[in-house]
């Protein structure tokens, strides 16, 4: 019988490592989806799984078993993926979207498409992009996203409807190029 997590929870704060290393090989997969949505390339993907499972570890004695431990994770990963947004957001100013055209009549492919999305998220700043990302890509419910987040449901509306907002002015700015 497989130990529970809390259990590996256990035995990990009682010197373990092992243990520590079948937590992270069970969500793992989870952790990388999560990830997958906010990492430009596979190297930054690493880099903040990374970090997802290093901070984990370094507070792993603050789990308190009130929700599974795979809430408490991703509510981890999404927090380090905030931290990369605002970081690349800073490293980088946004992509320009000169010469992308644009049109509700045009046949897109999903590449391209999927292309246009990225050049468009990326002008918005981290928050704005968090927000989009977990509700329109991610299809998580506002409550979820409060949970993920710390913020009030009533401050994740507000904060999606602005990022919506903003994202159609630069859709509509680009088209009109």
């Amino acid at each position: 019988m497989e130990p529970t997590d809390e259990r590996l929870i256990q035995s990990t704060l009682a010197g373990d490592d092992e243990a520590f290393a079948e937590l992270v090989r069970r969500h793992k997969r989870k952790v990388f989806g999560i990830a997958a949505r906010f990492a430009r390339h596979d190297q930054e993907l690493d880099d903040v799984c990374q970090e997802i499972f290093i901070r984990t570890y370094q507070n792993l004695a603050k789990f308190r078993a009130e929700a599974p431990f795979e809430h408490w994770l991703a509510r981890i990963a999404v927090h380090c993926c905030y931290d990369l947004l605002r970081q690349t957001r800073r490293e980088k100013d946004a992509v320009p979207l000169d010469g992308v055209e644009i049109g509700a009549e045009d046949n897109v492919a999903p590449a391209r498409a999927r292309e246009v999305l990225d050049m468009a998220l990326s002008h918005l700043n981290a928050e704005e992009r968090l927000v989009i990302t977990l509700l329109e890509l991610e299809e998580r419910s506002i409550r979820e996203i409060a949970g993920l987040t710390g913020w009030s449901e009533g401050n994740v509306k507000v904060r999606a409807h602005r990022a919506r907002q903003k994202l159609k002015e630069i859709l509509e700015a680009s088209h009109e190029r």
